[in-house]
């Protein structure tokens, strides 16, 4: 990782870990709010320790962008989990059929900036 690049991830696992030891549950249930917030801690850790060997800066900046667009938008929508994409028309078609492929080709372009390393873990 280069140099300009760490203290910025640093800071942004902080503050997921922070953001974890301030969460409170929209359903106000206590045994709710542990359990969300065991997952953002959990899901920080899997992500960073998946991601710690990336030297492309690349790459290292959609991660980067990619852990402030889900910390946006769990805060805004008061729920930790990712939320769910869509499958495009037709998205359900034969195993081995040309259309197959090309709903697959249509997935990967319409997955949004926030799930690109959900699917991954």
């Amino acid at each position: 990782m280069m140099a300009a690049t760490r203290p910025e991830v640093l800071r942004l696992y902080r503050k997921i870990f922070r953001l974890a030891r301030k969460w409170k549950s929209s359903s106000g249930l206590e045994e709710k709010t542990i359990e969300e917030r065991q997952y953002i801690v959990d899901e920080a850790r899997k992500l960073f320790q998946k991601n710690k060997n990336i030297t492309n800066m690349e790459t290292i900046h959609q991660c980067i962008e990619e852990c402030h667009a889900r910390t946006e938008i769990a805060l805004h929508y008061g729920i930790p989990y990712p939320r769910p994409t869509h499958l495009p028309p037709m998205g359900l078609t034969g195993a081995h059929s040309k259309v197959l492929r090309t709903q697959e080709t249509m997935r990967k372009q319409a997955k949004p900036l926030y799930l690109k390393s959900y699917d991954e873990i």
